[in-house]
């Protein structure tokens, strides 16, 4: 889950609701861990429950609260982590299911998850992305410019999008390489309901047989996906690289209504940095994805995302192609001692982060550059599983935005 807040440009005026934000919104937090059964206990705040020396198989942590985003106006929201081994096998890396949900006052809900399991010595992967939505959104248009100088308001971008995704990727190790290969499925259900007097006179909305009354789409692909991981723990790396090609094909034969490609390269790379002490690491992400077909609105590639360039409105800039890159820095702290002030501080940290991506219709047509920088707080909730509070800078617009979530954002 994402809630995105826009934020007043004045540091003072900002830290202070900032405090008041993590008062208000991280109303409960449970860390629970348990063999085979789950062990509710009462703790401190973000303290871990796990009392004895053997490592415990399951665990469950819940961060949440009611707030308010200019996005969906007053929620409820929160997140979940469950992190489990699949096998008795200490050396299997971790399973994690984390869990985002939003629930409107004013009517809405946002619910996501994107699991990373690890079966059979690691030799086969199940990865996804699962979502459904029933909340007022924003289509801004498609293009660089006319993304940047479209004004978001009830009367020029506003609709109610519904839909969900069920996206299952299935990977399989190769021999006994650091490379996996396997298909992927895709069904996203999307529509565009009630939607606005600019969005119903948008060019691109009417090529689409958009009406007063919205559109709807319907699509179901089959993909191939190829990665090479060497990442230590790909929730949290601290060191290793990622990469990744991904085509997935959408067609009419499988019951969509657009028929369309997708085509996604991405390198991600982890590297410790011992000399500055434990817990410190450099990250880095490049990220393209083009499309060709008849590509849904709602299909098109953007830049600005909760898992790469945080501070621009998800989909407020939308085109048949996306670059984007980011480095970021990620620093937990270490302090010595058995206070528990000590071991409270040992589970806190921060990152920052700077980057720019860019839209196009064609790899030789990109716009000019969305730069981005942010800032970031971190807090342990499970070992090497991280809340995160990321703060955006939307240079463009002059826009900052607030973003809960867990695990990293790549």
């Amino acid at each position: 889950m994402t809630l995105s807040i826009r934020l007043f440009t004045s540091m003072n005026y900002y830290f202070k609701h900032l405090l008041f934000i993590l008062l208000f919104v991280i109303g409960i937090n449970i860390s629970t861990n348990a063999q085979e059964n789950i062990k509710a206990d009462s703790t401190a705040l973000l303290q871990e429950t796990d009392t004895t020396k053997q490592e415990k198989n399951f665990r469950f942590s819940i961060l949440g609260g009611p707030g308010y985003t200019p996005d969906f106006g007053f929620l409820i929201g929160g997140s979940m982590l469950f992190t489990f081994r699949t096998e008795d096998d200490p050396d299997l890396k971790r399973s994690v299911v984390p869990f985002a949900f939003a629930v409107m006052f004013e009517g809405g809900l946002n619910l996501l998850t994107r699991p990373q399991l690890f079966f059979n010595e690691d030799r086969f992967r199940l990865f996804g992305n699962f979502s459904y939505v029933n909340i007022q959104d924003n289509y801004y248009g498609v293009g660089f410019e006319t993304n940047k100088n479209t004004e978001r308001s009830s009367s020029t971008t506003e609709f109610r999008r519904t839909g969900y995704q069920i996206n299952p990727i299935f990977l399989f190790k190769i021999a006994d390489s650091d490379f996996y290969i396997g298909p992927s499925l895709d069904f996203l259900h999307s529509t565009m309901d009630n939607p606005s007097e600019g969005v119903v006179n948008d060019p691109n909305y009417i090529e689409q047989g958009g009406t007063e009354d919205g559109i709807k789409y319907y699509s179901s692909g089959i993909g191939l996906n190829l990665s090479y991981d060497t990442r230590d723990i790909p929730a949290n790396p601290y060191k290793g690289m990622l990469l990744e090609a991904n085509a997935t094909y959408y067609a009419d034969i499988f019951g969509a209504t657009n028929s369309y490609s997708v085509y996604t390269l991405q390198y991600r790379q982890f590297q410790s940095l011992p000399f500055i002490g434990e817990r410190k690491v450099l990250a880095w992400h490049v990220k393209t994805r083009l499309t060709t077909g008849d590509v849904p609105l709602t299909s098109l590639s953007i830049v600005g995302s909760p898992f790469d360039i945080r501070g621009y409105y998800a989909g407020q800039y939308r085109d048949a192609n996306s670059l984007l890159g980011v480095v970021e820095y990620r620093h937990m702290f270490n302090t010595p001692g058995g206070t528990k002030f000590s071991r409270l501080l040992s589970k806190t940290g921060f990152a920052v982060w700077g980057g720019m991506g860019t839209i196009g219709p064609s790899l030789d047509e990109l716009s000019e550059i969305l730069p981005n920088y942010g800032i970031g707080l971190r807090i342990e909730v499970q070992p090497r599983m991280n809340f995160r509070i990321d703060v955006g800078k939307n240079p463009i617009n002059n826009q900052t935005l607030l973003y809960f979530n867990m695990t990293e954002a790549f």
